[in-house]
């Protein structure tokens, strides 16, 4: 993932604004994708790469603040960089708070919107990376018993191997092979390891609710 060429998505009605950070995007050593409607856009295939939207406020069709509402809840790992000319202080609140990180004014300066597309781009990466990193953990997990995942549940919420048998109704000395089966099966090299792992993948909130 860290290997792969960054993609910047632009999405502005004015072509000359197209061209402009199309050009300036491809000297800075990523990959331009640009478009002159929301839906255009959105018909594009999601991608599985660091990324980012630099998005116009005013648009002919979805306009900039209903897009962000769909790429939030569909691109969770695009931040979002807002560019209009017609900026004022209600509109880029909503945009903040909507998870923006960065708004801008035109006409702004290429350092500030090259610097917010580097940190936009890095928290995308990081955002890959962490979903990559669940993925394993997931997989790992399916492997395990269902009698495994039930003592991997109870240690990792700090119950001892005398109360996990207990609470399932087994001996302590089967705990243990269990408890011994997940390690290895989850590739755990402590307990606290195997811990950092079930929070990643949600395991005993129900329990603890």
């Amino acid at each position: 993932m860290s290997h792969t060429l960054p993609i910047v998505f632009v999405v502005d009605d004015d072509i000359s604004v197209r061209e402009s950070l199309e050009l300036m995007i491809s000297s800075a050593g990523w990959r331009p994708e640009t478009f002159s409607s929301a839906q255009g856009f959105l018909s594009h295939p999601r991608v599985q790469t660091p990324s980012c939207l630099i998005l116009d406020v005013n648009l002919p069709d979805l306009n900039g603040l209903e897009l962000q509402v769909r790429v939030a809840g569909d691109r969770t790992d695009m931040p979002i960089i807002f560019i209009t000319g017609y900026g004022d202080v209600p509109t880029s609140v909503r945009a903040m708070k909507a998870g923006a990180v960065e708004f801008l004014t035109k006409p702004f300066s290429d350092d500030a919107l090259l610097g917010a597309i580097r940190n936009a781009i890095e928290h995308s990466r990081a955002l890959l990376d962490q979903t990559v990193e669940i993925q394993v953990i997931a997989d790992r997990y399916r492997l395990l018993s269902r009698r495994e995942r039930e003592v991997m549940s109870l240690v990792t919420t700090g119950r001892l191997n005398k109360q996990v048998a207990f609470d399932l109704g087994i001996s302590e000395i089967t705990v243990k092979a269990h408890r011994g089966r997940v390690m290895r099966k989850m590739q755990a090299c402590s307990l606290v390891d195997l811990a950092a792992m079930a929070a990643k993948l949600r395991l005993g909130q129900d329990r603890s609710a």
